[in-house]
């Protein structure tokens, strides 16, 4: 066989097959105790695999086949070329390494493939570089993949200089090069995300997938368009639908337009002008809690709290990632597929927010966060829907005593939540404050001296640090003379984790919510199943105001809504404590039911079931809310008033 240089992408193919299959194998070895795998499975698994590891590769090698075209003969033999080449494969086997040992960990992080929160990782780079280099041995692990590419380097050896010796005309250099073109051009019209559906455990089609593909993957699929990519009702059915969702006794919705649930809340009473705090915790799971089971001794402030409050024990998280949590807090929408809201740039301002309805009351509301409000677009979102904000770099380094890389320990946030609160009851002015924690991450580190468990040692100790700051909050706020005049709330942004066996994990997304008033609000359990949707029209309801409203969600108290919305970046679901609806891209529809036996099973199902459609509708109201700007805030004076009252 006559040589080419292009045999070099041969060893670079069986190169990148052998990694990505040694990862695939190490990954189904960590997941084993969450799969059961048949010999079927493993052939499905590994044969999916190798098919994306295929595709990724034929587009990856796309520069490298222009190279090798296009280089000319005489710069190709030239001896300072081979040096250069030779550094080009070794720098792709040690990046190959790299992205090997980051799938690794992001897996044990995550149990994905790369996906959104990868790309998040780039372009947030400070936060996270300086997360990685406190969480993990760093120069170790890059020292170790630098000797490891070296013994990797020596059986490609013999592929590159057999490339150089090789001699082709410009006119064979095309030929080939063509051809090799055509195979990207292929994938590209053959390979899709379908491909990874060969089960319906989660864990199966993360590992029948390519992590570089998918995170190429998660760049095209930043926000789906519902109307394309979901299945859809009329929308008179689920305008009628949604509709009779968010209508209350005491609403009247102001316009007749498809899916305009603007409506006026009217409650009777004088309105109550308490201050509220609200402390939105990082990552905390419900199983973190002694009353939901725990025997570890965590959260002995916040178990203790439970019998001082009105607490909600089937609440769920709407999503798995803060800017999720934040969002249907804030706003009180559904999750649109794609990213959450608050990261779309240029669409993530002028909503209708808890904090503007406030402000219309004469509430100063603020925005208080850990680190640096401008990751995860938090600072722009925020101060765009009627927040102030402060977070790390408005905060003096003199009032910092502890930091990492995600930002000051919460004991310092708080202590910032009670300077500004100091500030607004001084000024006589009704304060509403939204925290965001950020201490319960990894690296999991805190101040030393405050609990049992030193810091940095792993997630325990850092749900215990979260616990005892929560206590010193409350008990050094209630010092303050604003103390008997203001409602806490804690709330979880999401669960600790979000892999399961399901698309939809329904108890990955269980988490606490109290309401802490002792001067008043009783103290009670409150089981009624209710989402992050609800907690804006619980909160304005505790606070008996009338006002305008674009939430979608309800008040618990009131009208108890008996289901959760619950997503992930595509699968859009709405669960009753009985069965749990998905709404899938490529108009899929799936029914579990059977949840009360702790069994749920897959049902055929379609739009025709009302359980199913109800959930279309809350999905399809909201894409169509957002995207219409129905929801926009500066617009709210300027609505043609057309009531109409539902009777429930």
């Amino acid at each position: 066989m006559k040589s080419s240089r292009f045999q070099l992408l041969l060893g670079i193919y069986a190169f990148w097959t052998l990694l990505f299959f040694s990862t695939r194998f190490v990954l189904l070895f960590l997941s084993w105790g969450n799969i059961t795998p048949t010999a079927y499975n493993f052939l499905e698994i590994f044969t999916s695999g190798w098919i994306f590891d295929s595709a990724f590769y034929a587009y990856a090698m796309i520069p490298a086949v222009l190279y090798l075209c296009l280089l000319p003969q005489r710069i190709w033999t030239h001896r300072w070329h081979a040096y250069w080449l030779k550094l080009i494969l070794f720098s792709t086997i040690y990046s190959a390494c790299f992205i090997a040992v980051a799938e690794y960990f992001f897996w044990q992080e995550f149990s994905v493939r790369f996906n959104f929160i990868s790309i998040d990782y780039l372009i947030y780079r400070r936060e996270v570089t300086d997360n990685i280099v406190q969480s993990y041995p760093v120069v170790l692990i890059f020292s170790a993949l630098f000797f490891v590419a070296l013994l990797l380097y020596q059986p490609l050896a013999s592929f590159v200089q057999r490339s150089l010796r090789s001699k082709e005309t410009f006119s064979r250099r095309c030929l080939i090069a063509t051809s090799l073109l055509l195979l990207p051009l292929t994938v590209f019209f053959t390979i899709n995300q379908d491909l990874r559906n060969i089960s319906a455990n989660t864990y199966t089609k993360e590992l029948a997938s390519n992590g570089p593909y998918q995170f190429v993957a998660a760049f095209r699929n930043n926000e789906l368009d519902f109307q394309q990519f979901y299945t859809s009702l009329s929308t008179k059915k689920a305008d009628t639908l949604i509709r009779k969702e968010t209508a209350e006794p005491n609403s009247q919705f102001i316009s007749q337009n498809p899916f305009d649930i603007r409506r006026e809340i009217s409650r009777t009473g004088a309105e109550k002008r308490s201050n509220v705090i609200l402390i939105t915790v990082e990552s905390l799971s419900s199983d973190f809690l002694g009353y939901f089971g725990n025997h570890k001794h965590l959260t002995p402030n916040l178990d203790a709290l439970i019998k001082k409050s009105l607490f909600f024990d089937n609440f769920y998280a709407t999503g798995t990632r803060t800017t999720r949590g934040l969002e249907a807090i804030t706003l009180s929408i559904p999750p649109t597929p794609g990213r959450s809201i608050i990261k779309r740039i240029g669409r993530e301002t002028d909503l209708w927010s808890l904090g503007n309805v406030l402000d219309t009351k004469g509430y100063h509301s603020y925005f208080l966060y850990g680190g640096r409000g401008y990751f995860e677009n938090m600072n722009a979102f925020f101060s765009g829907n009627g927040y102030q904000i402060v977070d790390q770099s408005s905060v003096a380094d003199a009032e910092i005593h502890f930091s990492n890389a995600w930002g000051m320990a919460d004991e310092d946030l708080y202590q910032q939540a009670i300077k500004v609160a100091d500030h607004e009851n001084q000024q006589e002015t009704p304060f509403f404050l939204h925290l965001m924690t950020t201490s319960n991450h990894r690296p999991y580190t805190y101040p030393e001296g405050r609990i049992d468990i030193p810091s940095g040692k792993g997630r325990d100790g850092a749900v215990k640090y979260t616990d005892y700051a929560i206590g010193k909050f409350i008990q050094d706020a209630a010092e303050k003379p604003w103390f008997e005049n203001t409602i806490f709330v804690i709330v979880a942004d999401h669960q600790a984790g979000s892999a399961g066996k399901q698309a939809l994990p329904i108890e990955r997304y269980h988490i606490p919510l109290w309401i802490y008033a002792p001067q008043q609000i009783q103290p009670a359990i409150n089981n009624s199943l209710a989402s992050q949707i609800d907690l804006a029209p619980t909160l304005l309801g505790l606070l008996n105001m009338s006002y305008r409203s674009c939430f979608f969600g309800r008040d618990i108290l009131l009208t108890p809504p008996k289901r959760a919305l619950i997503a992930n970046y595509q699968n859009l679901g709405l669960y009753d404590g009985h069965q749990l609806a998905i709404l899938k891209p490529q108009e899929k529809l799936t029914l579990l039911t059977g949840y009360e036996k702790s069994q749920p099973i897959e049902q055929p199902t379609g739009i025709n079931n009302p359980f199913v459609a109800l959930g279309i509708s809350y999905y399809q109201g909201a894409a169509s809310i957002y995207k219409k700007g129905i929801n926009a805030w500066s617009d709210r004076n300027n609505i043609p008033v057309h009531t109409v009252k539902l009777n429930r």
